[in-house]
């Protein structure tokens, strides 16, 4: 199993931010976005006492993963599940708190390179885009069968696709003469119908694409639901650490995090009641971009923001 495959995003920085809270005997973590298994390598290599329960749906990734961490034996505990499933995850094995979660978000590169999933737009294939090959739902379904109203909000709410309205409406005269089967078709008719000024501001289908995957994968949906799962899942001096890719997951991370990490207490009272104080401490001010080095080394990481929080240990 080759280890060039995927670089990890900012693996340095989420180890550091981690150590805290996993450098001890017995400690568990979780990486909820396991993928090819680069940060759960790297963290079962550098804390020799830590357990890591590997989350993902996409069962090829946990294959490749496997294979690479069958070296670290029952520390390494891999379950197929989204990650909104924290809850059931922790049940099966047998735990009920952790002491670190790590979320890698957004498409994986094992995705992106396997032209045959459909994820990337600038390669020809099946218009699948399924983070889980066991579900139903594909991008060439969401074509086929979603309204024009439906494909214009989904392209708009997920894509911030100023052109969303065009963009449907060809999308629907195309599939009412024939159906979508190749990213290719979908890219030619996007490319038509994007006016020659703005065809120079980027790939005029990258937004579609994204709204697309997430559509198939229900992704904002997931997270809105497994960050407040994995807060609850963390044990008082646990941290946990996001990595998002792009604004709509950033800000459902970034007001989960802010919601636990202020107080609730009404304006004006005089003193702050227990039930008031928040849960968790930001760890870092805003959200932390990659350096220009890292950019260079590892593309990828360009548009990545990380957000990162400790629960608070109260006095007893």
């Amino acid at each position: 199993m080759s280890n060039d495959i995927h670089t990890p995003v900012k693996l340095d920085r989420t180890i550091e931010l981690l150590a805290p809270a996993i450098d001890k005997p017995g400690a568990v973590a979780i990486d909820a976005t396991l993928g090819m298994g680069g940060h759960t390598e790297a963290l079962l290599t550098r804390f020799p006492e830590l357990t890591v329960i590997g989350l993902d749906r996409d069962l090829e990734a946990l294959a490749i993963a496997g294979e690479r961490l069958a070296p670290f034996g029952e520390r390494a505990r891999l379950v197929h599940t989204v990650y909104d499933r924290i809850d059931e995850a922790l049940d099966s094995v047998g735990v009920d708190t952790v002491s670190g979660i790590l979320f890698d978000l957004g498409v994986s590169s094992l995705q992106l390179d396997r032209t045959e999933r459909g994820f990337a737009y600038s390669k020809d294939a099946p218009l699948d885009m399924r983070m889980d090959s066991t579900s139903e739902l594909t991008a060439e379904r969401v074509l086929a069968e979603y309204s024009e109203a439906e494909l214009r909000r989904i392209f708009y709410e997920y894509g911030e696709e100023k052109l969303s309205p065009r963009f449907a409406k060809k999308i629907v005269e195309r599939r009412a003469e024939q159906p979508f089967t190749r990213s290719a078709d979908l890219v030619d008719v996007i490319a038509r119908a994007t006016p020659a000024a703005l065809q120079r501001a980027g790939h005029p289908a990258k937004r579609v694409f994204q709204a697309l995957r997430i559509e198939v994968n229900q992704e904002l949906s997931v997270l809105q639901r497994a960050i407040p799962a994995a807060l609850d899942a963390l044990e008082p001096g646990g941290r946990i650490v996001v990595l998002a890719y792009q604004s709509l997951e950033d800000r459902i991370v970034k007001r989960a995090l802010q919601a636990r990490s202020t107080s609730t207490a009404p304006a004006g009272l005089p003193v702050e009641l227990p039930e008031h104080r928040p849960e968790f401490r930001l760890l870092v001010r805003g959200a932390e971009l990659a350096s220009e080095e890292e950019k260079a080394a590892n593309p990828r990481a360009t548009p990545v923001r990380l957000r990162a929080a400790t629960r608070i240990v109260r006095p007893e």
